[in-house]
């Protein structure tokens, strides 16, 4: 497995097909590199597809002191500069999707496209009266989950995220073992997360020329507050499309493979048709 020294730090990654346009996976809080394993496969049969582990998570290096989401834009712009792979596709899940918007302010010229599901950028829900009931509901659940790491029990903490915020209660007892290893050993990067103040936030007028395609997905069974930001973010981009898959959650590359696979593919298909 290759590692590249971009921005600082050292992020593991691997390249699977070599035959068509380059596609880069990026993945959301807790997870890695490994989350995409099930699409992968059919995904490389039609591009170059580069899955990386972000920074502070399993085989890529953690950083001393306080992380900033500006720091992950920029690992995965370098990145992608360092591999000589731009203009590329980007497919981003949940926090993964938050990082590539931001990158796609400030470094359009690296994309020919995204597909992103998910980005919990609930600071766009301010000023929604409706949301913010549920905002502070979902709010108090995280601060819980982080408490949790920071006491120490990151276990206890990772059950927890999974049940109480992102997939439903009884998720983690269905989780395989090895999916759970994962989210324990990246525990401490999600508290990291979470005490960044500029998390949550988005500005919107950054990508307002945005010159490629956008594909923003939302899950039918995911939390409520996660529908109302894609719609926000679907306005702010000129080039925007919306889909929602209605029996799949947070994480449709997981639990629904085939759909997530299918949209991705009719997407970027008739972008670069």
């Amino acid at each position: 497995m290759p590692f590249a020294r971009v921005n600082g730090v050292r992020l593991a990654y691997e390249i699977h097909g070599r035959a068509g346009a380059p596609l880069v996976l990026v993945h959301g809080s807790w997870t890695s590199r490994r989350s995409w394993a099930a699409v992968i496969p059919r995904l490389a049969e039609t591009f170059t597809v580069i899955a990386y582990d972000r920074r502070g998570h399993s085989e890529s290096e953690r950083t001393p002191g306080q992380g900033r989401v500006t720091e992950d834009a920029t690992d995965l712009g370098a990145l992608i500069e360092s591999l000589g792979i731009s203009p590329a596709w980007v497919a981003a899940n949940s926090f993964g999707s938050s990082i590539t918007l931001r990158l796609a302010g400030m470094r359009p010229d690296l994309f020919r496209g995204i597909i992103a599901h998910e980005p919990p950028l609930f600071a766009l829900l301010a000023r929604d009266q409706a949301a913010l009931p549920l905002l502070d509901e979902a709010s108090a659940r995280v601060a819980l989950v982080i408490e949790r790491i920071a006491a120490g029990d990151d276990k206890g903490a990772a059950e927890q995220f999974v049940d109480t915020v992102a997939l439903g209660p009884g998720s983690w007892a269905k989780l395989p073992p090895e999916v759970k290893e994962v989210f324990i050993e990246n525990a401490p990067t999600f508290l990291d997360e979470g005490r960044d103040p500029e998390q949550l936030k988005f500005d919107t007028s950054s990508v307002e020329n945005f010159p490629h395609p956008v594909l923003l997905t939302s899950g039918g069974k995911s939390p409520p507050t996660f529908s109302p930001v894609v719609a926000i973010l679907a306005a702010a981009f000129p080039r925007s499309e919306t889909r929602q898959f209605p029996e799949a959650g947070h994480v449709p590359h997981m639990s629904h493979p085939d759909e997530w696979y299918e949209s991705l593919i009719a997407f970027t298909g008739q972008h670069d048709a």
